[in-house]
């Protein structure tokens, strides 16, 4: 009997792989005839280097990249077993983590750092980069990116504007004539999960410019600065990415990898799904099990657990989940294709008591399930 175990990570206590691990573990200990197949999954946010490394048997490169208020940090990118395509978090670079909350401010911020990601991707000879989007602390419409790979913005004197969403009023002129022209040869896809536009109240400044330190007035300059931006890039580049879905990802990093690297926006775990060809490995299954850190109600928005039940579904192959945490709404992932749920906390812990004892909680409890498995 075929079992495809597929999680994603469970935040703050285990790896993607780690979990399906402790899965496989607890099922063989009552079922060890059993053909086990291990596909770490992600859904294009945080851990979705490490899975897709775990998963193609490829490595974390590190390097220190310019961090969002112009500060080195240390950054990574996964380079795939095929040794061809190369995994980026924006967040590695330019993401919030990066900045103390009284320090932030989406005016200074920069995602400049990404675009040096890129540039050492393409170095270690990636031909297709799959970024993913989520958790910056910029909103400059990806023009740091930009200028890392050579872009020039340029003033009304012909001299660079400075770096982050303020400084975007000031464009007046894009110069592609110095930028990397190897961005020409890379398949560029980018892990999206959200349909905001660049501009207006759904925005990428009114929605998530709060969070990243902008007041309302702060709000209403960053996006008065996006819109011009956009209408430059149209004028320029002849991309109208302004009314774009996906285009306010990120602080308008969306708009900027459509305007400067032609990329193709794309649901994470769809990407996830395709890289590591878990269709394929569905072939023959009697069972999948699934499972993150928590299943709430909003798992249904294109996580993990959901895009694996749903490829399993169709299928006909039945599907677990398991979480550490299992909310009181979580049964609106049954009517997506999750056929039963199980938390993998024995009792009333402490949440430290829950990281810290994850793995054995997990394997445990994935040892009860095949029991019952096994009897029925």
């Amino acid at each position: 009997m075929k079992i495809v175990i597929a999680p994603d990570s469970f935040k703050e206590s285990l790896t993607a792989l780690e979990a399906a691990e402790a899965i496989e573990e607890g099922f063989s200990n009552v079922l060890p005839n059993c053909e086990f197949v291990k596909v770490p999954m992600a859904d294009g946010g945080e851990g979705t280097v490490q899975s897709l490394v775990d998963a193609t048997k490829g490595k974390i490169i590190k390097k220190m990249v310019m961090g969002p208020l112009g500060i080195p940090v240390q950054g990574f990118f996964g380079l795939l077993g095929d040794g061809k395509t190369a995994v980026i978090e924006m967040a590695a670079a330019s993401g919030i983590h990066h900045v103390s909350p009284e320090k932030r401010n989406p005016l200074v911020t920069t995602t400049f750092g990404t675009g040096e990601l890129i540039l050492e991707a393409m170095n270690y000879g990636a031909k297709t980069i799959i970024i993913g989007l989520g958790g910056s602390a910029t909103n400059d419409g990806g023009a740091g990116m930009a200028q890392a790979l050579g872009v020039r913005l340029l003033d009304e004197n012909d001299k660079d504007i400075g770096f982050g969403g303020g400084s975007l009023l000031e464009l007046k002129k894009i110069d592609l004539s110095q930028m990397d022209s190897r961005i020409a040869e890379v398949q560029f896809i980018v892990a999206c999960d959200v349909d905001n536009p660049l501009i207006g109240e759904k925005g990428a400044s009114a929605i998530f410019g709060p969070q990243k330190g902008a007041d309302p007035e702060t709000v209403k300059r960053l996006d008065q600065n996006l819109a011009h931006y956009a209408d430059v890039i149209k004028k320029y580049l002849q991309k109208d990415v302004a009314g774009v879905p996906g285009a306010g990802a990120a602080g308008g990093m969306g708009a900027g990898v459509l305007a400067f690297l032609s990329a193709e926006l794309k649901r994470g775990i769809d990407i996830v799904i395709e890289i590591l060809q878990l269709e394929k490995h569905l072939e023959g299954a009697a069972l999948v099990i699934t499972g993150e850190g928590k299943i709430d109600g909003q798992t249904i928005f294109g996580k993990t657990p959901i895009g694996v039940a749903k490829l399993a579904k169709k299928k006909g192959i039945p599907v677990i989940g398991l979480a550490g945490f299992v909310a009181d709404d979580s049964d609106k992932v049954i009517d997506e294709g999750i056929d039963a749920l199980f938390s993998i906390v024995p009792g009333a812990v402490s949440l430290e008591e829950a990281i810290t004892n994850a793995y054995k909680n997990l394997k445990n409890t994935s040892q009860n399930i095949a029991r019952l498995f096994k009897v029925i």
